[in-house]
């Protein structure tokens, strides 16, 4: 086969599924008309001729069919005929009564030793009922349906012999019965297929907003967690210049200098957090000039701007933190720099700061305690996105979170990290 033999193939198919596309929503628009058709169909092709001849045998027939079956009146013709197509009207809505009451007329019909074109109305019901109607009910009608066939092949034995009509009959009405649930299959299929692509579209488009919303509270997370701690300073500092303005006009220039240091820092970080969002016009992702993530390295410079600001600060360490992984490094900076910002914000400048880390095989403990103010403050034990935000980080690592006062003044918060492989865990 050719090239332009598939592609005409190809067309050809695509057209048809086009004409049963269109067919199908016809239907859904229209349902009686897609009934009513099959039943003019049905009177045009097999009630017609008959109607035409007045009932009587084609003459084409054999002489045996000629002599058992005698035409009738048109009345009666068409009498028969509507109790035979009729109900095809309610072949799909009711295939059992459907096919109930063609079953009848049908039986009625053979035991008058008629013969009508129209009969063909039994295989469309039987059908039907296959595709359409309840399964539990298809024995029964099958067993009706062959017991109208026995009485058919004994009109017909004195043509042609019991068995071999039986025979074909019987072939007929099993044909009608596999398509129909061949058909039914097929449309269970589709359904199916149908309904595990719309299942896949939302459950893809349920992650994709899971992935956007876990990147946007890592986003704000990283900026409440910089631009938190920056303007704590900056304020702190801000208010500290304001007093010694009058007193020493030195050291105010000096804490001016500062805030003008903690700002650039703080948009130098801003910029590194935004950067890695920003796209280029042209739809290619831009480059950004990207700084490490800060780690326990830079704790120290992180305590020296607390220390600016008033506070007094004693850091301690103890185990190996050069072999921590980034990302651990990384929370526990974060972690200390939040709890230093709540320090800076509730304590005040006046108070000391007890900063120690620990790292003990497969377990880091953080501990963050200071000595309160000797001034009124901010309500301390307030949670806000702060905490939360430290939860969430130690929880990457199935870690905790505790903060509280402290006996005898002062506010205390302390977090363990699990610093076990998640491949070797448990």
């Amino acid at each position: 086969m050719t090239t332009d033999d598939l592609s005409g193939t190809g067309l050809l198919l695509a057209r048809l599924g086009r004409i049963g596309r269109r067919l199908r929503q016809a239907d859904r628009a229209h349902p009686w008309a897609l009934d009513a058709t099959v039943v003019g169909l049905v009177f045009l092709i097999f009630c017609l001729p008959d109607v035409v001849d007045g009932g009587a045998v084609d003459g084409d027939a054999p002489r045996e069919f000629r002599v058992l079956f005698t035409g009738l009146p048109v009345a009666e013709i068409l009498a028969l005929q509507a109790g035979l197509v009729l109900p095809l009207l309610w072949r799909r809505r009711k295939p059992l009564m459907a096919f109930g009451a063609v079953a009848g007329v049908f039986v009625l019909q053979w035991s008058l030793q008629v013969a009508l074109r129209a009969d063909v109305a039994l295989f469309i019901t039987l059908y039907s009922l296959a595709l359409h109607g309840r399964l539990r009910h298809l024995p029964w009608a099958c067993g009706v349906a062959a017991g109208a066939m026995g009485l058919v092949a004994v009109r017909v034995s004195a043509a042609m012999p019991v068995w071999d009509a039986l025979f074909f009959l019987l072939a007929t009405t099993t044909a009608a019965v596999a398509l129909g649930l061949m058909v039914r299959i097929r449309r269970a299929q589709l359904a199916g297929l149908r309904d595990r692509a719309a299942r896949l579209e939302i459950e893809r488009d349920q992650r994709s907003r899971l992935a956007t919303a876990t990147e946007r509270t890592r986003v704000a997370r990283e900026m409440h967690d910089i631009v938190g701690h920056n303007l704590a300073v900056i304020i702190t500092l801000a208010d500290a210049g304001a007093y010694a303005a009058d007193i020493a006009p030195a050291r105010g220039k000096e804490t001016l200098l500062m805030i003008g240091d903690t700002g650039r820092q703080a948009l130098s970080e801003l910029r590194r957090v935004l950067g890695v969002l920003r796209e280029e016009s042209d739809g290619l992702k831009n480059e950004p000039e990207l700084s490490p993530q800060p780690g326990i390295a830079d704790i120290d410079a992180l305590c020296a701007g607390i220390r600016t600001a008033g506070p007094e600060v004693v850091y301690r360490t103890s185990g190996d933190m050069d072999v921590l992984d980034s990302g651990v490094q990384l929370t526990v900076y974060r972690i200390v720099q939040e709890a230093l910002t709540n320090t800076l914000k509730h304590a005040g400048a006046a108070t000391r700061v007890d900063l120690e880390i620990a790292a003990q095989d497969t377990q880091l403990t953080l501990r963050v305690r200071d000595t309160g103010s000797s001034g009124p403050t901010g309500p301390p034990n307030e949670e806000g996105h702060g905490l939360v935000g430290m939860r969430e980080r130690a929880a990457l690592y199935r870690g905790t979170v505790s903060a509280g006062p402290v006996p005898g003044g002062g506010w205390s918060v302390e977090a363990t990290l699990d610093l076990t492989p998640r491949g070797s865990a448990g």
